[in-house]
């Protein structure tokens, strides 16, 4: 995000109107002028007879009013503007008389601020008050008491602040209401004909399927007994009747905001919960404590190593280990976790019936909040046969001409059982097919007839760069052995994954006389690493999102910031590869801004020195959150949030790095975050005309920006643009 210390001005999240009533034109000015930096449409009356007026010629969503006006009181104006319009009023006064904000409360007003030493934080606020009530309106609140007239009142102070409420007179119609409607809180009267509130209470927090909905109890009693029992059960408040409707209003305001809170971690939980149901049913999966020793394992582990779970939890993973397996590598595995890093390699276990297996394996060392490690966790594949096979093949390479008939003999052995378990194919040097056997037939879907005679283009996919297949046959044409995984197309049309292996046949003078292609089907761990590959994007994705959303920037923000670094990108001649390792990371270029507090992220005006100081550590807030991670996308993530501030010049920060030495990563970003920031409305400005944004870049070649991307940003500009206009707000 571009940042806010460039801009005057401010956004707002919409055109309300405002009708300031005030005498003293200082004030009346003072609070304008607050007003108008988030772009509100403000009317000014400094009497009861001009604010009457412009209520009579307009309507108007807000009305700030003084109760001291030199031509009457503004109590005359409350009654008109609650009967008669649906304006909220926020009442101005140098009165601190609780009897008088109580009664003006009873009346509909929706806040009231004092003129004393915190007046112009107050009316600052009013824009987060407006923003809190849009989000109200996405909550329900339900009322259980016996009284119609308490219903009737505490839903006239609650739609003022546009929440949403039902009503109940008995707990059984509450019951019913509940699992009828999304309830976000629940107002409980103590009181009730059928049951006490406090059984109701118990009843409703026994369900796990309501047992998440905060309560506020409502007493006309307030034992020390019953307020205990009240919060033992569960309650979120507790209120005594007769109440304060600030006091209500208040504490329903924090229980709604509990309850946001409350169904946010519920849907991170949900979503780590499918995404762990994934790897349990796909992987294999141990867990042990920082002494190594085993604390789970899954049922894919017990199956392949024929241990049960209670014969593994309690042990080290020496129990399998296997004999071949050399005490270094180990060494360099345990050097690797207890240094916070992840190890990656290949580890060969004996199971419980002396059979050996082989596991592709990633170990995590598991850390606390505070960076301590309290466990590791191993997410690993089978890898066995490929093992097998490979050692296999090379034995069968090695077959010396003694016992010539043996050998012969073996060898047709091993001919059927390779040729029993994998997909085969042989070709002559030129490349033409000599032979297929059923499982290649049944992957590719022809016949062996339309196979032999043909090469292997008939079941290339169009995808797989050309570049590949030169490398394959620069490597068996000079008699090495070449294997990669490769991307075809099955008759019908159907992709599928081969890991394939092929091999040069020589003669005895060392001449190539043919190729033996062996392949193994991967198609669905293929598809599940494109599966948690597009999850890991998408969680990056929704990541980035969040850190925009602490500074109320929109997605559509972190949208097209990727789509222009990809194409930035593209243009600057980067990988394919390359180009989608940054489209996927630029999302979180301002992921360090969860770590700034909200009173300077969302300051209205300039930063002072000290907050510009602390708002500059973002980037590397950001830097530490990502920068241990040995996945391409959350590494190129770590360069993009560190470094999307430096510039050319080297007058940036967090390094002050200058040119070449800022990654083309975090150059490319900066370019894409600018251009979007300044053609976007925010919270601290509205959005440039594009041919001053223009200027301003012209402006910072060889300066802010890569002045070789800013020549090839306006070569391109009109792609830029096509990006910009297809997501656009509404």
């Amino acid at each position: 995000m571009l940042d806010s210390n460039l801009f005057s001005s401010n956004e707002t999240i919409r055109d309300y109107k405002i009708l300031i009533v005030e005498d003293s034109e200082f004030i009346n000015n003072s609070i304008k002028k607050t007003l108008d930096r988030f772009e509100y449409n403000c009317d000014q009356a400094h009497t009861l007879h001009e604010a009457s007026a412009f209520l009579n010629e307009s309507t108007y969503d807000y009305v700030l009013l003084d109760l001291n006006l030199p031509d009457g009181s503004g109590y005359e104006l409350v009654n008109k503007i609650t009967s008669l319009t649906d304006a909220k009023i926020i009442i101005l006064t140098s009165e601190t008389d609780i009897e008088q904000r109580e009664s003006l409360f009873r009346d509909g007003i929706l806040d009231y601020i004092v003129k004393d030493k915190y007046f112009n934080d107050a009316v600052s606020e009013i824009h987060t008050t407006i923003q809190k009530l849009e989000k109200n309106k996405q909550s329900t609140i339900l009322i259980i008491d016996d009284s119609e007239f308490l219903q009737d009142h505490i839903n006239s102070v609650l739609r003022i602040r546009n929440y949403n409420t039902i009503s109940a007179l008995t707990s059984k119609d509450g019951l019913d209401k509940i699992s009828s409607t999304q309830t976000s809180i629940i107002i409980l009267d103590m009181e009730l004909p059928d049951i006490h509130g406090l059984d109701l209470l118990r009843r409703i927090k026994k369900n796990k399927k309501l047992s998440h909905i905060p309560i506020m109890i409502l007493s006309g009693y307030q034992t020390p007994e019953l307020v205990r029992d009240s919060f033992k059960a569960g309650s979120f408040d507790f209120i005594k009747k007769p109440f304060h409707i600030e006091e209500l209003v208040l504490k329903v305001d924090l229980a709604i905001e509990a309850d946001r809170k409350n169904r946010n971690i519920l849907m991170q939980r949900n979503m780590l919960n499918h995404y762990n149901n994934a790897l349990e049913k796909s992987c294999i999966i141990t867990r042990t404590n920082t002494k190594g020793v085993i604390t789970y394992v899954n049922e894919n582990f017990t199956r392949l190593s024929g241990y049960t779970k209670a014969e593994l939890i309690g042990q080290k993973h020496s129990i399998y280990r296997h004999k071949d397996m050399p005490d270094t590598l180990f060494k360099d595995l345990w050097q690797t976790v207890q240094s916070k890093k992840t190890w990656y390699g290949i580890i060969k276990n004996i199971s419980k019936d002396g059979n050996t297996y082989a596991l592709d394996s990633v170990i995590n060392p598991i850390l606390d909040y505070s960076g301590n490690i309290i466990e590791y966790m191993s997410i690993m594949v089978d890898i066995t046969n490929i093992e097998n096979e490979k050692n296999s093949l090379a034995t069968d390479l090695s077959i010396s001409n003694q016992n010539f008939s043996q050998a012969m003999k073996n060898a047709k052995e091993y001919e059927r059982a390779i040729d029993e378990s994998n997909i085969l194919s042989r070709t002559d040097i030129n490349g033409n097919i000599t032979y297929v056997n059923r499982a290649f037939c049944e992957i590719s879907g022809y016949t062996e007839s339309e196979l032999i005679g043909n090469t292997h283009r008939v079941v290339k996919d169009p995808s797989t760069p050309i570049k590949k297949y030169k490398e394959l046959w620069s490597t068996i044409t000079s008699g090495k052995i070449w294997n990669s995984q490769l991307r075809n197309r099955s008759k019908n049309g159907d992709i599928y994954y081969l890991d394939t292996t092929i091999v040069p046949i020589f003669d005895d003078n060392e001449n190539i006389l043919e190729y033996l292609a062996i392949r193994h089907d991967v198609t669905k761990i293929v598809e599940f690493h494109q599966e948690i590959e597009e999850t890991q994007k998408e969680v990056i994705y929704k990541m980035g999102e969040i850190g925009e959303s602490r500074s109320e920037e929109t997605g559509y923000h972190v949208k097209r910031v990727a789509l222009y670094s990809k194409l930035l990108a593209s243009l600057v001649g980067l990988s394919e590869e390359e180009c989608e390792i940054l489209y996927s990371a630029s999302p979180m270029h301002d992921i360090g801004k969860v770590g700034i507090p909200d009173s300077i992220l969302k300051k209205p005006g300039k930063l002072e020195i000290d907050e510009w100081k602390i708002m500059m550590t973002h980037a590397d807030i950001g830097y530490g959150i990502l920068k241990d991670s040995r996945r391409p996308i959350l590494k190129a993530a770590a360069i993009v949030a560190k470094e999307h501030h430096e510039q050319w010049d080297g007058t940036g920060y967090p390094d002050a790095l200058s040119e070449d030495k800022i990654h083309i990563y975090g150059r490319i970003t900066a370019i894409a975050d600018v251009f979007d920031a300044l053609g976007s409305d925010r919270y601290y400005k509205k959005a440039w005309p594009l041919d001053d944004i223009l200027e301003y870049f012209k402006k910072e070649r060889g300066k802010h920006f890569d002045p070789q991307l800013v020549d090839l940003f306006f070569e391109n500009l009109d792609k830029f643009l096509e990006i910009r206009t297809e997501y656009t707000e509404s």
